[in-house]
């Protein structure tokens, strides 16, 4: 099938939704197109051997489900059967055509006779629900006839790869049509072919014999990315069998892509439908061996919440550690996304086995989100120290269906090429986009690729060729506002450089205390204070008790600071020590006997910072740091500590210290940063005469208004 026949038979099959137009939203005409699409080609696939099915079935009755399966479907020669005399053929003897009033039950007793992967799949499609809807709306004859249309005979000769073309092409239609749900399930094309050719690039075995490579995608939806990598293979060597697996929550997109498996005639039961956080469809084989694969890639979502499967996966973290998918930490409960790059990393090929490469989208937030210490600052070192950040490419913001943030590129891999062993490159591919024609919901550029568009520039392939170079520093010249700019495109880093040490700054607390009429006013507001004329006690009569004990002691208390005030109020004590010495005298002398809760309150109140004042020390004679002049600094690891303290804080705070049992290490991958350039304001002549210019426009347009 050439590409204008191809395109022919993609446009006619979606032009039957002209039919749905009313009863179907635009963005609901993928939910009776891609279903129907489906029954009508396994329709076309089983035509030939359905008198020898019907007939088989018929001496197979009482014989265990698994004999019947395989009997049935050695005879159709696909992974799938129907034993309903029923048929789309609308010349046929038993056509879903010849009975309109029973159309609808006719249709369902049609699904009901596949086998029960078919049946699965057009459960999750929930497609019984769009047949009754159909029938209600009087237009499922219409609809079921254009499906019979001749033109679509040619469903019988497509081969499996082709067919898989057409239907991956209505996929995209479909998500294109529906915008905002399209971006949890479906990743732009062109982004899906730059992260297959960033995987696939260094690979050099991919073009020798019949190859076999084994493709995993955790979070498929639709089953896009698998598709992509299957086809650039293939493109490779005809020879080379991928086996592609994936697993997805959602129904829909897991029955398309399922739907997708099963046309190209690949095994759709790797196709798995279950939370690959709380089930995991791939964690032990037939065999118990733990499942690894050649190729990992994924678009998960962004930010979404994991708060669902917090118990599985901190018991996970917690019982199994580095053994299980969490060893390394978990992020913040609103984005959930670094957890299936540890699920993925879980998944990789021991290196003397061959190792993984593994391509996934994120937006911004695991770069940097997290301080020291914390899931995915963790998550990071872990990652980095181990040597399997190999890349992080920027892309152009707008690029998918349902958000403009900016998304990037990881590659992940066990097995880095020499001279990458021990470096991160970070590419920024920002300026490599073109316009969209029509926007698509937040969709509206696209990475230029000439196979999809002739007149777009190579962007995949300039991209592909800056990873494949290596090359710090590598510049490329981009039309911005009309200004030509050469930019830096490529720069090269060490693991270390990612890498920070975040230490507590301290500086002592240096007080004053005075027993002034304000600051003892201050004394009432504190907590400490009021909870002594409290009480938690059921029993009335004892809370009363309690509550009147509390005021009288209160009331000691301000005897005491009023009586010391009668002795030192004018007095200004910056010594702490000199004025507990005198505190302690008066209560002393008044029998008053301050708790430890007590006497905190009194010092919180009667104490106010002063710069002048000496050293609070502790009990040890060390200085007590002031919580409210902590600060914290972030030193590289590639950096001395102590020289970077006395280099950078010691000459603006002398009397500072670090405290050591605070410092931990963090990872962070400020690509902004490294890619920042600074650009200097106009001159102010030009912005000037630049205003003149727009208030000569407005009088001029107000002339001829008032003229």
């Amino acid at each position: 099938m050439n590409g204008e026949t191809h395109s022919q038979l993609v446009n006619f099959i979606w032009g039957i939704c002209n039919l749905l137009r009313g009863p179907y939203k635009r963005n609901e005409y993928r939910k009776v197109i891609l279903p129907l699409t489906v029954l009508r080609r396994f329709d076309c696939q089983l035509a030939p051997s359905k008198k020898a099915v019907l007939q088989e079935f018929q001496t197979l009755k009482g014989k265990p489900e698994r004999v019947v399966q395989a009997r049935l479907q050695a005879i159709t020669g696909h992974r799938f059967h129907n034993l309903s005399r029923m048929q789309f053929d609308k010349d046929g003897e038993h056509s879903l055509l010849n009975d309109p009033n029973n159309l609808a039950p006719n249709l369902n007793s049609y699904i009901n006779g596949f086998s029960p992967n078919v049946r699965a799949i057009m459960e999750n499609f929930k497609f019984s629900d769009q047949i009754t809807h159909m029938a209600e709306k009087n237009i499922l004859f219409e609809v079921i006839k254009a499906f019979c249309d001749p033109k679509l005979d040619v469903l019988k000769t497509i081969p499996n790869e082709q067919m898989g073309g057409v239907f991956e092409e209505l996929i995209r239609i479909g998500a294109e049509q529906s915008n905002e749900e399209a971006g949890e399930h479906f990743t732009p094309r062109e982004v899906i072919k730059l992260m297959v050719n960033l995987l696939l690039a260094p690979e050099e075995d991919l073009g020798t014999g019949h190859v076999v490579k084994t493709i995993y995608d955790p979070a498929c939806g639709t089953g896009g990315m698998l598709s992509v990598a299957e086809e650039y293979i293939r493109q490779l060597n005809t020879q080379a069998k991928p086996q592609l697996f994936g697993q997805d929550f959602n129904d829909e997109a897991w029955a398309v892509c399922k739907s997708d498996m099963l046309i190209k005639g690949e095994d759709a039961d790797n196709i798995i439908r279950e939370d690959t956080f709380t089930k995991d469809g791939f964690d032990r084989d037939g065999d118990g061996n733990k499942w690894t694969f050649d190729y990992m890639l994924a678009n998960p979502p962004f930010g979404v919440e994991w708060r669902q499967q917090l118990k599985y996966i901190q018991h996970e973290a917690d019982t199994l550690g580095y053994a299980g998918r969490f060893g390394a930490g978990t992020p913040r409960i609103n984005d959930g996304a670094f957890l299936f790059l540890q699920h993925m990393i879980a998944k990789m090929r021991p290196v003397e086995k061959g190792g993984s490469r593994i391509g996934i989208v994120f937006n911004g937030s695991p770069l940097f989100t997290g301080d020291a210490g914390s899931g995915e600052s963790n998550i990071r070192q872990w990652i980095i120290e181990n040597d399997w950040l190999e890349a992080v490419v920027a892309l152009p913001e707008q690029l998918f269906y349902n958000t403009g943030i900016s998304t990037y590129i990881w590659v992940v891999t066990n097995r880095k090429e020499p001279q990458r062993k021990g470096q991160v490159q970070l590419i920024d591919a920002r300026n490599f986009w073109v316009q969209m024609e029509k926007s698509l919901g937040n969709k509206r550029r696209r990475i230029g690729d000439p196979q999809d568009k002739p007149k777009d520039p190579d962007h995949i392939a300039e991209i592909t060729r800056i990873f494949t170079n290596f090359t710090d520093g590598e510049t490329r010249t981009f039309s911005i506002n009309d200004k030509e700019k050469e930019l830096v495109v490529s720069k090269t880093f060490d693991n270390d450089d990612f890498g920070y040490h975040k230490i507590t700054v301290e500086r002592p607390l240096r007080l004053n205390f005075q027993a002034s009429e304000e600051r003892m006013t201050l004394l009432e507001e504190l907590a400490a204070f009021k909870n002594l004329a409290s009480s938690k006690k059921k029993n009335e009569t004892i809370r009363q008790q309690e509550i009147a004990a509390g005021k009288a002691r209160q009331q000691q208390i301000r005897d005491l600071l009023a009586a010391f005030a009668d002795t030192h109020g004018d007095t200004l004590f910056k010594d702490r020590k000199q004025f507990l010495l005198a505190l302690r005298d008066i209560d002393r002398a008044r029998n008053v006997k301050l708790s430890a809760p007590e006497l905190k309150a009194v010092l919180s109140a009667l104490g106010d910072r002063d710069e002048t004042a000496e050293i609070c020390t502790d009990r040890h004679g060390n200085p007590e740091p002031d919580s409210d002049l902590r600060d914290t600094e972030s030193v590289p690891l590639k950096e001395s500590i102590e020289v970077y303290f006395r280099r950078e804080v010691l000459p603006h705070v002398p009397d500072a210290w670090i405290d050591h049992s605070k410092t931990k290490v963090g990872y962070e991958i400020p690509l902004n940063r490294h890619f920042y350039r600074y650009e200097p304001p106009r001159e102010l002549a030009v912005i000037e005469a630049e205003i003149k210019g727009l208030e000569s426009e407005i009088l001029d347009l107000l002339r001829e208004v008032t003229a």
